[in-house]
């Protein structure tokens, strides 16, 4: 009978799966070789499917395990959801808040909503980190934070929750002597245009993004490691590239910098990047996480 499924075998099925071997499977859950291939022999008996072929070297996913895996995943996340809940109502405040925050988002927002925790919780202690592109998910997925704020839908991860803020408006910019930015007033430019010119690029501290370029148009790049050099890489005329709004909105104002004179990087050279509060599902956020959270959307819906 289906009522007779563990929440252990579950979790061996799944860990089996994802570390490609009963032995490794094994070594990962602390537990002998011979226990874990029980475990999966009476998961696939309640069942009544076989989960792995095992006529290989290797035990590799049938059709059906492949499906239920799935389904697998999806219990023991909603279960340790469900756990980190119940821990988190009768856990007191937090020693420590921390926060890892996307790049792209303005930090200032971010510290007039510590400002209100703080006016509740003032023994809180806060760490806050601000890290480009995977940064901040692999923040969260490594446990190093609590709480993460991220720009965009290229990070995903079911373990994590994410609750939906603001829009960041995302600008393609240039030097008002650079000379792209000279030519601003001639027509819009072609991809092949913007070739000829280097491209201010943002590295990714993670490992997320390696064989993929988001943005990226020309051949010729500078890549650096902190969104306010890219900045002043621009502002000085070596390349371009794309910059938040509000942080090169008094630049735009004051002629700095001038919108990039193109139509490949959206309407007058901008986008709109969906900003989120994000954290893991199976870790109980505290009564300072939830005050600041609150204040953060109440400050991005004011905004």
């Amino acid at each position: 009978m289906l009522d007779a499924l563990t929440l252990d075998q579950m979790r061996t099925f799944v860990t089996v799966a994802e570390s490609g071997s009963f032995r490794a499977g094994a070594a990962k859950l602390s537990r002998v070789q011979s226990a874990v291939s029980h475990a999966i022999a009476n998961l696939e008996t309640e069942l009544g499917v076989a989960l792995f072929d095992r006529s290989g070297h290797r035990p590799v996913l049938t059709q059906e395990g492949q499906a239920l895996l799935a389904n697998a995943r999806d219990i023991l996340l909603r279960v340790d959801a469900m756990r980190a809940r119940a821990r988190g109502l009768g856990e007191g405040i937090e020693l420590e808040l921390s926060v890892i925050v996307d790049t792209l988002f303005p930090i200032e927002t971010v510290g007039l909503a510590l400002n209100e925790m703080r006016a509740i919780y003032p023994n809180v202690s806060i760490r806050l980190a601000v890290s480009p592109l995977g940064g901040p998910l692999d923040g969260l997925v490594e446990r190093r934070f609590t709480l993460g704020i991220m720009v965009g839908e290229d990070f995903r991860d079911p373990a994590i929750a994410r609750q939906a803020l603001s829009t960041v408006q995302i600008v393609a910019v240039v030097a008002a002597h650079h000379p792209l930015g000279l030519s601003a007033g001639d027509g819009a430019l072609e991809n092949a245009a913007l070739a000829d010119h280097l491209q201010i690029v943002q590295s990714d501290p993670s490992q997320r993004t390696v064989g993929r370029d988001f943005g990226v148009l020309s051949p010729q790049t500078c890549r650096v490691s902190s969104q306010d050099t890219k900045h002043a890489m621009i502002r000085a005329g070596l390349g371009w590239g794309r910059l938040p709004l509000w942080q090169v909105e008094r630049d735009l104002e004051e002629g700095r910098l001038v919108r990039m004179p193109t139509t490949a990087l959206g309407r007058n050279s901008q986008v709109g990047a969906e900003a989120y509060l994000v954290h893991r599902i199976d870790e109980p956020l505290g009564p300072a996480a939830r005050v600041f959270g609150e204040a953060l959307a109440l400050r991005c819906a004011e905004a």
